[in-house]
């Protein structure tokens, strides 16, 4: 079962951060950049919150008057669920599904090591089922079910 860490190395280790006091404006053309749906919230090494389309899109849907200059902390979500290096894919849909969220980081040792998305999940789950389907097929057929 492929791990975080696993998906991590493939991925590559780039984290989007931002400051609290950095603008909304600022923070989505980064995340537009990018190509992003979210982008960490941290003071200095400290993870502080987590900033994401959704909160941008709910915030946009209840006030009128939001401020592109508007700071980031006004949006972002404080209570952030995170796994360490060593969870597994499924373990990683199981709590975003149950949490409805679509964005964890990673956190090794206090330090922020990634951030994997609902789709880096879905993509791995879908390839070991592929794995899995094609060795049952050579298997059932008398193949070499290494293939």
């Amino acid at each position: 079962m492929t791990t975080v860490s696993q998906v991590l190395l493939q991925k590559g280790p780039d984290v989007w951060q931002v400051s609290p006091d950095t603008t909304l404006r600022a923070a989505l053309k980064l995340m537009s950049q990018k190509k992003i749906g979210a982008v960490m919230v941290c003071q200095g090494e400290k993870v502080v919150g987590i900033f994401s389309e959704r909160d941008f899109a709910r915030t946009v849907a209840e006030e009128e008057n939001l401020a592109l200059d508007t700071p980031v902390n006004k949006l972002m979500t404080e209570l952030i669920f995170y796994v360490d290096p060593e969870k597994s894919m499924d373990d990683c849909m199981a709590l975003m599904t149950e949490k409805h969220i679509r964005h964890l980081p990673v956190i090794q040792n206090g330090h922020l090591t990634g951030l994997i998305s609902i789709g880096d999940v879905v993509k791995e789950i879908i390839t070991e089922k592929d794995i899995s389907i094609h060795s049952l097929e050579n298997y059932i057929l008398g193949r070499d079910y290494n293939q």
